[in-house]
């Protein structure tokens, strides 16, 4: 999902194998995942990045033209992965223009990777001030709420997304994730009751299935790849399904399966969405884990 999805980027014209795990899980064959061919870096992302540093460089414009260039670029080095140029450049346009509500939305979602959650959760705040119908902010608000431990509040932000459009799997999912974290009985009934209420012609209500256990890793696969019509399409599903297929099996202690999972969403070069973007925190939470249990393990070993 990308975090720009409310956002249409309209550019500015100025004349595998998977490793071993705490239990079984279910489905995962090697023969049933795909591997994506990686985005190529985008040669227009690159040609609008040179475009505006060029006028930003040579061109007569107010504070108002330069933060939206400013923005514009910053989404494109954000495309491409140059998340530490895209925050320079948000920041930057929020200095010449501080009510524009989509850059404080896109540093929020930087701050957040970052674990600067007090900084991602004013960000978040500021742009709901200024256009409260930026629906996107809240479910990005949501998301850093929850990785910043505060699970409870972060249900809050995904039901009131959710309940902006109860037919979109992916908003099923997120409020799920993070109500998981506050009660587990709960979030199962989350998905038992989105689940007649989802649109049927998206491929991404087979994760919701999955979660609820009537299909397979295989039959995620086989719904995903049902009507793709390119490659980059095919990497866009990869990177959503392999992470949420990761947050399963890290819910259920699988880590070093669903640490494979987080590398598959990483490895199809999705840089814009949301899923690429919280997969590399999601392994270093994994492996912060994995120290936790090895550090346990020694020292039962030496009360022995």
């Amino acid at each position: 999902m990308s975090y720009y999805r409310f956002l249409p980027i309209v550019f500015v014209s100025m004349s595998l194998a998977l490793g071993g795990c705490a239990s079984q899980p279910r489905g995962v064959s090697v023969n049933s995942l795909l591997l994506a061919e990686p985005e190529p870096t985008s040669q227009r992302s690159q040609m609008v990045i040179a475009r505006y540093t060029h006028i930003l460089y040579q061109a007569p414009l107010s504070d108002e033209e330069r933060a939206e260039l400013l923005f514009q670029r910053g989404i494109a080095y954000d495309s491409i992965g140059l998340s530490s140029l895209a925050k320079l450049d948000f920041t930057e346009a929020l200095r010449l223009k501080p009510d524009m509500a989509e850059a404080y939305n896109s540093v929020g979602v930087h701050y957040a990777q970052e674990r600067q959650f007090l900084q991602a959760y004013e960000a978040f705040d500021s742009t709901l001030e200024i256009n409260p119908d930026y629906h996107f902010a809240r479910l990005n608000r949501g998301i850093a709420l929850y990785y910043g431990g505060r699970s409870e509040l972060a249900t809050k932000d995904t039901k009131a997304f959710l309940n902006q459009d109860e037919s979109d799997p992916i908003r099923v999912l997120w409020h799920y994730i993070a109500t998981r974290k506050v009660d587990e009985l709960a979030a199962q009934q989350v998905l038992l009751n989105a689940r007649n209420k989802l649109d049927e012609s998206l491929w991404s209500v087979s994760l919701v299935d999955f979660y609820l256990g009537k299909i397979d890793e295989a039959g995620v696969v086989a719904k995903l790849i049902g009507d793709v019509q390119s490659q980059a399409q095919l990497n866009n599903r990869l990177c959503e399904a392999y992470f949420y297929l990761g947050k399963y099996h890290a819910a259920n202690n699988n880590r070093s399966t669903a640490a494979n999972y987080f590398k598959l969403s990483l490895s199809t070069n999705v840089h814009e969405y949301v899923e690429h973007k919280y997969a590399r925190m999601e392994l270093a939470n994994l492996r912060a884990e994995n120290i936790k249990a090895q550090e346990s393990r020694e020292a039962a070993f030496e009360n022995q």
